[in-house]
């Protein structure tokens, strides 16, 4: 197990390369399950979440080549082949770990009229629940079992017929199951209050270059008519903007200016207008994203929603940048019930952090101080390695396998724009 080590109060300058969304990928991937046709994922990310999805689609029988692996590349390409499928079990040793593997249960159910796939795990961040993915699914046509802590989603005779769903909330794992399992159906579905996040639009544009007929991509009312077959396709994984976001943060806190390469300013709006709403520069550039924070930062009031508004995934990062800023800030978790564990370790590095059920109150300090802390989980581990490059001394963040489920090579990253950080093996 790793720790990283941070040599606080560094000003970082210069180019940060984002890496493919990892949120993306795991949708992408299980798109390989829809055809017997070879499918081809570039600028796909290192990732641990990557890596393990990738052995839940070998248990099916789906092959995988890995190319462009240099050790002085960020990304990597991915050809995935499931000409035959060998297994319609995702089981809980894999499962267990990441919550994504519920995305094989849709395109498994489409493509072999059956799947039974493990109650997923993840991270510790409060109760998310499956059961959107379940009545969708079984809008669709399909018949859902529940035993032993699996689930079990089977299709009548001849296939998904296909049918009308209305989501109650939205929810982005839901409309990717639901999407990929309409593809393939008899006839044609419709989708109400869909999720529209772009990491949702992604998966739409890599199944339409497959072949499947989607209607009102980017919005919340999607009507997919199903189609006999799809085929391969090469495809590009869109660039991740909760990386982004998390490097303009850690900018942003040294007082520094960096340029977010491949980061796309239209896919992360709410992001943008929050660290604005804090004092930051944020302006687009042909390449990317130009970060800077010359002046005070300021207090900012923010509320997570789902898409187009601010994301739960930078909530922790934000929380952080806000620690230094002037004044007392006020965030909103709408969407988990625990995703503030990271505020007692970044009290520990002197934070002044207040928290009453889903609210935060964050009181800019003058300076926070390097410590021991221990990561909970992936977006809090972000948030305590900004708070540790802003803070005067040493910080150690532990369990830094966290980390490595969502950042590509971070440490690596951190140091071409002038951080003093190291990867260390624990004692």
């Amino acid at each position: 197990m790793d720790k990283i080590i941070i040599e606080g109060g560094k000003r970082l300058s210069g180019v940060v390369p984002i890496s493919g969304a990892k949120n993306s990928a795991l949708t992408l991937l299980p798109c390989a399950l829809l055809t017997d046709e070879p499918l081809t994922l570039r600028n796909l990310p290192r990732l641990a979440d990557i890596d393990g999805f990738q052995h839940l689609l070998n248990q099916f029988g789906i092959s995988t080549t890995i190319a462009g692996s240099r050790p002085e590349d960020f990304g990597r390409v991915m050809t995935l082949a499931a000409t035959r499928i060998t297994s319609s079990v995702a089981p809980y040793e894999l499962v267990r770990k990441m919550r994504a593997s519920i995305l094989v249960l849709g395109p498994m159910l489409a493509r072999m009229g059956e799947a039974t796939v493990s109650l997923p795990g993840g991270c510790a961040i409060g109760n998310r629940p499956i059961d959107l993915h379940l009545k969708a699914l079984e809008a669709l046509g399909a018949q859902i079992e529940l035993a032993a802590g699996y689930v079990r989603a089977i299709a009548p005779d001849g296939g998904l017929p296909g049918g009308r769903y209305s989501f109650p909330g939205v929810s982005g794992g839901a409309t990717e199951n639901a999407v990929m399992a309409a593809v393939l159906a008899k006839g044609k579905s419709t989708l109400h209050n869909a999720a529209r996040e772009p990491e949702i639009v992604d998966l739409c544009k890599l199944l339409t270059a497959m072949g499947a007929q989607i209607e009102g991509i980017g919005t919340s009312d999607l009507v997919i008519h199903g189609v006999p077959r799809l085929h391969g396709a090469t495809y590009r994984v869109m660039s991740d903007r909760i990386e982004a976001g998390s490097y303009a943060c850690a900018a942003a806190i040294t007082g520094g200016e960096v340029t977010l390469k491949h980061a796309v300013i239209e896919e992360m709006e709410a992001t943008v207008q929050a660290l604005r709403d804090a004092g930051v520069t944020v302006e687009p550039r042909p390449d990317g994203i130009y970060i800077a924070a010359d002046g005070p930062l300021r207090a900012a009031t923010i509320s997570t929603a789902p898409y187009p508004g601010f994301a739960t995934d930078m909530q922790a990062q934000l929380m952080a940048l806000l620690c230094r800023a002037e004044g007392a800030s006020v965030l909103t978790e709408t969407i988990f019930e625990n995703r503030y564990m990271h505020v007692p370790e970044l009290n520990r590095m002197g934070a002044h952090i207040e928290t009453k059920g889903r609210t935060a109150i964050v009181h800019g300090v003058p300076k926070l101080t390097g410590a021991e802390v221990m990561a909970t989980d992936l977006r809090a581990s972000m948030s305590l390695v900004i708070a540790g490059l802003a803070a005067e001394g040493e910080t150690q963040v532990h369990r830094l396998y966290h980390l490595d489920r969502g950042y590509e090579r971070l440490e690596e990253k951190l140091a071409l724009v002038g951080a003093q950080v190291e990867r260390v093996g624990e004692d």
